[in-house]
């Protein structure tokens, strides 16, 4: 899938904090912005409470690319188990088929006979990013987010990186804040839970958003938050932010169009998440 944007042509960059059950008090979260040189100029924040509004965002037209924070796609391992299709697209069409309780069965049912300290499967690039395996329906549900989430990038015709092809100006990529987060400091700066929204968490955001303000964090695109700077500080669900930092690796990939948007050789079934090296370090 090479890209097709002429060099000249303005994009323009999403972030996307995903949620797998979106409402009023907690919605999808989008950053958007535009890139001159190393610096993302934030020129909106907007929060979807429903799917319906989700999938019309997705129709926007082109050319944007967005950083999406869901899963895109489950193990090779974990599907050729369970003996469902190998090819991304008719993957998702089957797991959009089964209902939540009916993914949670047959996902229990494959942790439940694997040894203790590795009940879940995950996929290659889960490990060195940080992130959870695409198989868990708890702490975080990420399991329900790749089911609500990835149908829909799918039927809006949105081209999925590096998995599926589609409308070549609208394009996705797998993107994980808290693999930028944890890279500036390893404090908890988020909490659903008004009372747990402390302090020190709101310390935490300030440490993270004056890095990347600076670049001053292993993937250098410089944040200019302008207008928005106090709703990421003043947000305890972290959830802006995240959807700030997601937008940060979709301009770090898009420096990187022409290097397969900076990812590294992946099996095109199970994708990778922008940013996330090759192999864990240690």
């Amino acid at each position: 899938m090479p890209p097709r944007y002429a060099d000249s042509a303005p994009i323009l960059l999403h972030g996307v904090d995903f949620t797998s059950a979106p409402r009023s008090k907690k919605g999808i979260t989008i950053a958007s912005g535009t890139l001159s040189g190393d610096v993302l100029h934030l020129t909106s924040l907007s929060t979807l409470t429903d799917f319906a509004a989700f999938s019309r965002w997705l129709a926007l037209p082109g050319p944007w690319v967005g950083g999406f924070d869901l899963p895109f796609s489950l193990p090779r391992v974990l599907l050729a188990q369970l003996g469902w299709p190998q090819q991304w697209a008719a993957m998702i069409t089957h797991l959009a088929s089964l209902s939540r309780e009916e993914l949670r069965t047959h996902f229990k049912a494959v942790c439940d006979a694997r040894p203790v300290g590795s009940k879940f499967i995950h996929r290659a690039a889960d490990l060195p990013a940080g992130s959870s395996s695409p198989m868990k329906w708890v702490n975080p549900p990420v399991a329900y987010m790749l089911h609500a989430g990835a149908p829909l990038l799918l039927e809006a015709g949105v081209s999925v990186y590096p998995m599926h092809e589609a409308d070549p100006e609208r394009l996705a990529l797998e993107a994980y804040p808290g693999l930028v987060a944890r890279s500036i400091t390893r404090e908890s700066y988020k909490n659903d839970a008004k009372a747990m929204q402390t302090p020190a968490r709101a310390a935490a955001r300030a440490v993270i958003l004056d890095a990347v303000e600076r670049g001053d964090y292993p993937f250098a695109i410089r944040l200019e938050a302008g207008e928005f700077r106090q709703q990421l500080l003043a947000d305890g669900s972290g959830d802006l932010l995240d959807a700030a930092l997601c937008a940060l690796m979709a301009a770090w990939g898009w420096q990187r169009r022409d290097q397969q948007y900076g990812l590294p050789p992946c099996d095109a079934l199970e994708g990778w998440i922008v940013g996330a090296p090759a192999a864990a370090t240690t």
